[in-house]
């Protein structure tokens, strides 16, 4: 247990909890504006499946910087947050060149497990392409095992985005 104590007080603090700038926030939603490249689509130009996951994952380690999470020095400190839980439905395909912004917020957190919202929409906000959810929970990368509760202040700062 003293291990635990130990990783959770490792991970830095910065000064973005304190200040917590909603700049990129709106009704508690991150936004993280995406564009889809050649790379992103299949012969058709349709953005591929898989490419949103990419672009959800961006916009939450982009979100967790925003309020001092930086996610590198998380995993440098033994800790990682690993999806146990995925769910997307699909409304309409972005194409080749097409502007988005990938809409992300935590709408629950219980114990080391943390759920996500997300959605992808068109600049203008008129235009769904995916909503979905991911639950990730807290992981000590030394043992393999999920830890007994999340690190203080990765806790401290989704709450505090949450207020």
């Amino acid at each position: 247990m003293a291990e635990t104590t130990d990783l959770r007080s490792q991970i830095p603090a910065d000064s973005a909890l304190e200040k917590l700038s909603y700049q990129a926030m709106s009704a508690n939603w991150f936004e993280y504006p995406i564009v889809a490249y050649p790379h992103h689509t299949d012969y058709g130009g349709i953005v591929w499946h898989g490419a949103y996951l990419t672009w959800m994952e961006e916009a939450r380690v982009a979100c967790l910087k925003s309020i001092g999470i930086d996610f590198a020095d998380l995993v440098a400190v033994g800790c990682d947050l690993p999806v146990v839980d995925l769910s997307v439905r699909y409304h309409r395909a972005l194409k080749m060149g097409e502007a988005a912004i990938v809409k992300t917020r935590t709408i629950d957190m219980e114990g080391v497990r943390i759920v996500w919202e997300y959605e992808i929409q068109s600049v203008a906000g008129d235009v769904t392409y995916l909503t979905g959810m991911v639950t990730l929970v807290a992981v000590d990368r030394e043992k393999g095992k999920i830890m007994r509760q999340l690190p203080t202040t990765v806790r401290d700062a989704l709450v505090k985005m949450r207020e």
